[in-house]
C-alpha cells in the first residue's frame, strides 16, 4: 500500500482540493461531476492523475 504523508500528502491535498474546485466549476452535467468528485476523494493520487489527462476543467472566465 502507497502511504504519502508529510511534505507530499500536504501537496497532494492541495492539488486534490484545486481538482474538486475545478470539477464542481465546469460545465459537466451534476452526474458527471459527482463521479469525478468521488475518483479524486477514494484515489487521491490516481484520481488526481486521471483527472489532469481526462477529467472537465472550470469553465474560463
Amino acid at each position: 500500500m502507497l502511504e504519502i504523508s508529510g511534505l507530499g500528502g500536504l501537496i497532494l491535498l492541495i492539488l486534490d482540493i484545486w481538482a474538486i474546485v475545478s470539477i464542481v466549476g465546469s460545465s459537466a452535467t451534476t452526474g458527471r461531476k459527482v463521479l469525478w468528485v468521488l475518483l479524486v476523494l477514494i484515489l487521491p493520487l490516481i484520481g488526481f492523475i486521471i483527472w489532469l489527462i481526462a477529467g472537465p476543467r472550470a469553465a474560463k472566465v
